[in-house]
Formats: C-alpha cells, sequence, structure tokens
C-alpha cells in the first residue's frame, strides 16, 4: 500500500469511528452529565496516552519537547472546545443530524487553511458550500419547516470550531519533529485539566454509574479520542489539512448509518433530501478544492522584464571596460 492510500484508509477510519461517536456520546449524556462525560473522556484518553508514552519512553529522556508544548497546548484548548460545544449539540439534536451538520467542516476548513491554495478558491467551490448551508437548513427543518433546534445551531458551531482546529493542526505540525502520540498526551491533560474542576461536584454519579455508560466512556476515550486524535495527526503531517478534513466527508453516512441501525432513529423525506444534498456538497467541494490544490502553479511574470534586443544604447561616450574573465553568476529577477 502506498503512503498515499495509506494516509488517506487512516483517515477514512477516523471518519468511520467519528461517526459512531455521537450515539456513543448521546447515550451517555442520557445518562450524565455533558461536563461529566467529558472530563471522564480525557481523563481515560489521558491515562491511556501517558501509560503508552511510559511504557516507550527511552531512559533518560524527556516526556515532551518544546515543540510538542507549543503545540499541544493550543491545540489541547481547540480540541476542548469543539468537544463541548459538539458534546452539548449532540445531546439537544439527533445523531444522524449531528454527523451530518459537523460535515461542514469540510466546507470550511479549505477556507481557513491557505498553505495548499493557489489563488483564490473558484465560484464553483462557493456554489457546493451554498448546497451544504441548504442542506443543513432541510436537516433543521426536521418534519416541517420550523424553528431549529438548540442542537442544530450548536453543531454549526461546532463545525466551524473544528475546522479552527484542523487548520491549526497542519499550520502547528507540518515541517516540525512531533510525535502525534507525545502531542495527543499533551491535549488530553489540557482537556482534563480544563473539565476537572466543572465535573467535579459530580464524581460520585460517576463512580457508580451503570457497566453499560462505562463502556461508552470507554469507546468514546479509547477509540474517538486516542485514536482518533492520534491518526488525524499522523495523517495531518503527511497530507495538507484541507486534504485530511475533506477525506473525512464519509463521517456524516456512517453517522446516519449508525443512528439509524442501531440508535431507532428515522429519516423524514425533507430530512432525507437534506442528508443527500449534504453529502453531494461535500463531496463537490472536495473535488472543486483538490482540483484547485493540484493544479499546476504558473509562473510568476518579472516585474522588470529583459530583453537584450531592445535595450537602449548606452548614451557615455566612455569606451567600456575590459572584458573580464569569464565568471559563473546567478541573477535574481
Amino acid at each position: 500500500m502506498s503512503d498515499v492510500r495509506r494516509t488517506d484508509a487512516v483517515l477514512l477510519l477516523v471518519a468511520l469511528v467519528w461517526g459512531s461517536s455521537y450515539l456513543s456520546a448521546q447515550t451517555a449524556t442520557a445518562a450524565l452529565p455533558v461536563l461529566l462525560v467529558l472530563f471522564a473522556r480525557y481523563a481515560l484518553s489521558a491515562l491511556a496516552c501517558l501509560g503508552v508514552v511510559a511504557a516507550r519512553r527511552p531512559a533518560g529522556s524527556r516526556l515532551w519537547t518544546r515543540a510538542e508544548l507549543r503545540a499541544g497546548v493550543p491545540l489541547g484548548l481547540t480540541q476542548a472546545a469543539v468537544l463541548l460545544v459538539e458534546t452539548y449539540g449532540v445531546a439537544h439534536t439527533s445523531a444522524a443530524n449531528a454527523g451530518l451538520i459537523i460535515s461542514l467542516t469540510i466546507v470550511l476548513t479549505p477556507l481557513l487553511d491557505r498553505g495548499g491554495h493557489r489563488g483564490a478558491l473558484p465560484p464553483s467551490f462557493f456554489a457546493a458550500t451554498g448546497v451544504c448551508v441548504l442542506a443543513v437548513g432541510l436537516l433543521m427543518s426536521g418534519n416541517g419547516f420550523h424553528a431549529p433546534r438548540l442542537g442544530d445551531f450548536l453543531m454549526l458551531g461546532a463545525a466551524l470550531i473544528r475546522a479552527v482546529h484542523v487548520a491549526l493542526v497542519g499550520r502547528f505540525t507540518a515541517g516540525r519533529a512531533i510525535r502525534p502520540l507525545h502531542l495527543t498526551t499533551v491535549q488530553t491533560l489540557v482537556g482534563t485539566a480544563l473539565f476537572l474542576p466543572v465535573a467535579a461536584p459530580d464524581l460520585p454519579t460517576l463512580v457508580h454509574a451503570d457497566p453499560a455508560t462505562w463502556a461508552q466512556l470507554a469507546y468514546l476515550a479509547l477509540f474517538c479520542s486516542v485514536f482518533a486524535f492520534l491518526a488525524q495527526t499522523w495523517a495531518v503531517q503527511r497530507t495538507s489539512a484541507s486534504r485530511a478534513s475533506l477525506l473525512l466527508g464519509t463521517e456524516p453516512v456512517w453517522a446516519v448509518t449508525v443512528g439509524v441501525a442501531l440508535g431507532g432513529e428515522h429519516l423524514t423525506p425533507l430530512t432525507g433530501l437534506g442528508a443527500a444534498l449534504m453529502v453531494a456538497g461535500t463531496y463537490w467541494g472536495q473535488a472543486v478544492e483538490r482540483a484547485h490544490r493540484s493544479r499546476p502553479e504558473l509562473p510568476l511574470p518579472s516585474a522588470h522584464p529583459l530583453n537584450k534586443d531592445s535595450e537602449c544604447p548606452s548614451t557615455s561616450t566612455t569606451p567600456p571596460p575590459p572584458t573580464p574573465t569569464p565568471t559563473t553568476t546567478l541573477t535574481t529577477t
């Protein structure tokens, strides 16, 4: 398997895991407060990451480099913001809707990630974005056009914050010697520290949670956090942030599949049309952005082109100096 296909396969697996996370988060938040779920998810993730780091740490080496701390702290803050808004959102809407609306990240990230762009994005990309916005309106309508639910608006906010996070992952890690495992560990520790104070009063509730709730928390922590964060960082280091976000575009498909198959959710004709438009719009945007980023870069014209045949003759009457011995010179225009 080539490096490109391997990277794409890892990103698609992340999309599958994240697509299934909405139903798990919805189930967990039905049994426990949202902030307690987030603390448990981060704490379990941090313990798992620290265990792996300690087992693989060579004797006498540092836990984290300065570059990993500089990138991990701000990325930990943005990742915590994503999960906070996302978890509150999925608690107030359907798992299928949450997965579909969050896929707006696919068209938002290229607008923020300028590293792989050659000039302004073409109009067709913004047309694809318009299709996605229309799809969101249909998804929010439910069984008829009415006031959108709070969870739908929160998922819109989560999509925007996630786009910022994905763009920052690419900016902070590209070309730097950053180990994905160590960076992920820093992010989980930052999230644990953030949610501990607000979740502390409800910790006795967590201790008495039933085995099914603990199973959901373990899945969210080990697969949807540790594995997904590691895989995302590893993949973004090997591709562009825009392409990583685009390949995660299958996430809404898995979210709908899991929500309908395991969560007992139903798609009405109106929301079904919205789901189809969302998938079509995101993949259209993916194709446009990929073609725009991979097109050959045209050489820039010189500000002062030189044409020896059209140069003005010298008006000086002083004879030219003797021709020196030929040497190799470099000219920058």
